[in-house]
């Protein structure tokens, strides 16, 4: 019944009726080794069971209300999430694309409010931050643009890890630098430590917002909390969505008190966003991810992930150029074609996501074990040696 859809996805010809962990079942009853994770959604695995007696339990007392009154939920979440972050204020929404949205209008309302003629974002070659009108005007791509315009002005996209462009563009004209520091969908491509400190450092001296895209990157994904923390770096705004969830619709914007000076009452809103039952999910989320020991078996894992995908590499060289990535946001850099690669993998039951620049994204639960790393990698390599010259 696709016929009924709009033809903007390319999907494969499966119907997923059961998951679980790391397990997707079809309704043809074959059996899925999930390395996509919904697009690094469902950090928890599928149907996990603290997630659904959470949203179970939620369901049966109250659903939605708005923003017009108070949500619990939505006060214990934005409590965690700034007793854990830079944050002093939280917005929710449905996804990270409203969150981005929400980032944009904070950064230009911030300098209107100081009565300032500032409206220029400046973004990074290769980035993706939603497909909003906000969201593909910061983009290079013309596939994500074409047809689109006129786009929102004032937008600018630098050079990937180019200093001396950060240096001249960078000025007391810029409302906002937005970046990813590790770009998810632009190929697993993490910026250096020295010019994410150059663009904090530049922010600080013009006066521009520095905004921290972590809608793939958070929640553990990485190994700490947010990948920002591994480079000492604290963003002005900080955009969520995701893993947050773990497979319910959320999102957020965080920002210092100071960023938000200029969303006051009436300046952005969400019907949905915030709802009891997607923050009590949050909620659990973060109790995990929190939990002692979580992230630091997250480093352990993808350390040993890391070096049998290493191994990998040396065993199909005319395959593999590079492994990429950090935590479980890994990425491997192919010499064929990437979707030729997932497309192989799929035929082993083994889900993966591509990415740009030819990159095969391996985004496997944050609870993922040994065992299944293990068969990760059997599927792996029996994909590239259907594949090798």
């Amino acid at each position: 019944m696709q016929e009924y859809l709009l033809k903007t996805y390319s999907r494969k010809n499966v119907l997923f009726k059961k998951g679980d962990g790391i397990w997707l079942y079809s309704d043809s009853g074959d059996k899925f080794l999930d390395c996509a994770s919904g697009i690094a959604v469902n950090i928890l695995g599928h149907c996990n069971k603290k997630l659904v007696k959470v949203l179970t339990e939620q369901a049966q007392n109250l659903w939605h209300t708005s923003n017009l009154y108070r949500v619990e939920n939505q006060e214990k979440l934005a409590k965690l999430l700034v007793d854990h972050t830079f944050a002093d204020r939280v917005f929710f929404t449905n996804s990270g694309t409203e969150a981005i949205e929400c980032a944009i209008k904070m950064a230009r309302v911030y300098h209107s409010k100081l009565n300032q003629e500032r409206h220029e974002i400046i973004s990074f070659d290769g980035c993706f931050h939603g497909r909003s009108m906000a969201a593909i005007s910061t983009s290079n791509s013309d596939k994500m643009k074409e047809g689109f315009g006129p786009l929102i002005p004032g937008c600018k996209s630098l050079g990937f890890n180019d200093r001396d462009a950060l240096c001249q563009n960078i000025t007391n004209k810029t409302a906002a630098v937005i970046i990813e520091p590790i770009q998810g969908e632009g190929g697993i491509r993490s910026f250096s430590s020295e010019i994410l400190k150059l663009i904090r450092s530049l922010c600080d001296d013009t006066g521009a917002l520095l905004i921290i895209d972590e809608v793939q990157s958070g929640l553990g994904r990485s190994g700490k909390l947010f990948a920002h923390e591994w480079f000492n770096l604290k963003p002005d705004i900080m955009t969520i969505a995701k893993g947050i969830g773990g497979g319910f619709p959320l999102g957020a914007c965080l920002s210092t008190e100071n960023a938000s000076i200029g969303m006051v009452k009436g300046k952005h809103g969400s019907t949905y966003g915030g709802n009891p039952l997607a923050c009590a999910v949050g909620c659990e989320v973060m109790n995990n991810v929190l939990e002692k020991g979580f992230l630091e078996n997250v480093r352990k894992i993808s350390g040993y992930f890391s070096q049998k995908m290493l191994r990998l590499i040396s065993e199909f060289p005319s395959v593999f150029e590079e492994l990429r990535g950090s935590g479980l946001m890994l990425g491997l850099k192919t010499k064929i074609e990437n979707t030729s690669f997932t497309n192989e993998a799929y035929k082993q039951n083994l889900l993966l996501a591509p990415a740009s620049d030819n990159v095969v994204r391996i985004l496997p639960p944050l609870n993922i074990t040994k065992k299944e790393v293990d068969y990760v990698v059997e599927l792996l390599s029996k994909t590239a040696q259907r594949l090798e010259n």
